[in-house]
């Protein structure tokens, strides 16, 4: 049986601030990226795998996707399909399985994990369920790893506030381990890097105001060498061996 602090420690970690990250403009901009450079990608059908809101696979649909979006959720039956809340045209089907996904082999040309995979119990597991739900050279985007030498990381461990590795299953990232974790799994990596320099989840008008330049001013700095040794996240894009 799951204890209160599991589920509390297990169930949408993507929450834990609310949904800032749906009212701030900065970080809007980073899932417009990410949904653009998926569509132009072109895959036939992609698992938003930990959907969360259903942001990302409201916003994937509406460039024309065949979007699968799945959610963990230990408080909802299994196999649940319900209109996500505030995405409705967002169908989300709620697992309790912390690993085993409902899909056949080979079902997906590309995955999307968005902020999901450094929460889960078992990284190792769910990318080898991942790979066996991809098709054979199908696609896995890997969006917001946190980083461990992130100094934004840092800054919210001393101020009190939420920082990846507080709660049992976060994990933390360089790129060496990404690149090794995934490549442990039968994936193959084909892009790798360090990005947002700057904080992306500002509410304050100002921010708002300048939301294009913080999101572009962030990517810009994440791209100097030794200066983005500290930047946020990992990111990867990876293509699934046979």
């Amino acid at each position: 049986m799951t204890s209160a602090k599991e589920a509390t420690e297990r169930a949408a970690p993507r929450d834990r601030g609310g949904d800032v990250h749906l009212r701030a403009g900065a970080q809007m901009r980073e899932y417009e990226a990410a949904v653009h450079r998926i569509a132009a990608d072109g895959p036939a059908k992609l698992l938003d795998w930990g959907c969360g809101f259903g942001q990302i696979s409201h916003m994937l649909k509406a460039r024309g996707l065949d979007v699968t979006s799945i959610e963990w959720n230990p408080e909802i039956d299994e196999g649940t399909v319900r209109p996500a809340a505030r995405y409705p045209d967002v169908l989300v089907r709620y697992t309790r399985e912390p690993v085993r996904l409902p899909y056949d082999d080979g079902r997906f040309d590309a995955v999307l994990s968005m902020g999901v995979l450094e929460h889960v119990q078992e990284p190792g597991a769910s990318l080898d369920e991942l790979h066996r739900v991809l098709r054979p050279g199908g696609t896995l985007y890997v969006y917001k790893l946190p980083n461990r030498r992130s100094y934004l990381e840092r800054l919210a461990r001393r101020a009190g506030l939420y920082y990846h590795g507080q709660l049992e299953h976060d994990a933390l990232y360089t790129m060496s381990t990404a690149r090794a974790l995934v490549m442990a799994h039968g994936f193959r990596v084909t892009e790798l890097r360090l990005a947002n320099m700057l904080p992306l989840t500002l509410t304050a008008g100002w921010a708002e105001r300048g939301a294009g330049a913080i999101w572009g001013a962030g990517r810009a700095l994440s791209a100097v060498p030794l200066l983005n040794r500290v930047a946020t996240n990992v990111e990867l894009v990876a293509t699934r061996l046979p």
